[in-house]
């Protein structure tokens, strides 16, 4: 399944719960930079998403980037989590470990990522679990890549051209508003 590419920026009403909250006691994502965070901190930011760990091709002419559906050999594709993520790059020698300074320079990296969006200035989404305190809300709004994969064993690299999908640059339109509050 394809979203079509939202126009503009997600909604001004994804503004963080605790924010709205408690607006004295700002989270730590809006006062420390990416390089002051603690390694909790660091790791709580990652949404779960997945979206990092599908096979990207780039031309090597231009450096265009496209994704691919593809996702990496440790990726269980319904929960996104990694099976071996303690060992992930001993046993995929090409896995990048995110850190501040790949965050800056990477021209990849979701329009939806935390870490991206925290790098640009931006707040987080409603269904990132640090504001919605659920990690369920990134499968529930569209972002995660949660039963849309085919793991890359067996595939052999030519063939990934026929994996391009465009959903992992785009906003889908059910992540731009929170849902209405149950009464």
């Amino acid at each position: 399944m394809t979203y079509p590419v939202p126009q503009g920026k997600p909604k001004a009403n994804m503004k963080s719960m605790t924010e709205a909250e408690n607006p004295g006691n700002a989270p730590f994502w809006k006062t420390k930079t990416l390089e002051e965070m603690t390694q909790t901190e660091w790791e709580s930011l990652c949404d779960g998403c997945a979206r990092c760990c599908l096979n990207k091709l780039e031309d090597w002419d231009t450096g265009a980037i496209v994704w691919t559906d593809v996702a990496c050999e440790l990726l269980d594709g319904t929960t996104c989590r990694c099976r071996d993520y303690a060992n992930r790059t001993d046993s995929v020698p090409d896995c990048i470990q995110l850190t501040p300074a790949e965050v800056r320079t990477l021209t990849w990296l979701p329009p939806t990522c935390a870490y991206r969006l925290v790098r640009d200035g931006e707040d987080l989404a409603w269904w990132h679990p640090l504001i919605s305190g659920s990690p369920e809300t990134v499968h529930l709004a569209g972002i995660s890549v949660s039963g849309r994969t085919v793991t890359e064993a067996g595939i052999e690299i030519e063939d990934y051209e026929n994996h391009v999908v465009s959903w992992p640059e785009e906003w889908p339109e059910e992540a731009l508003e929170r849902p209405a509050q149950k009464a």
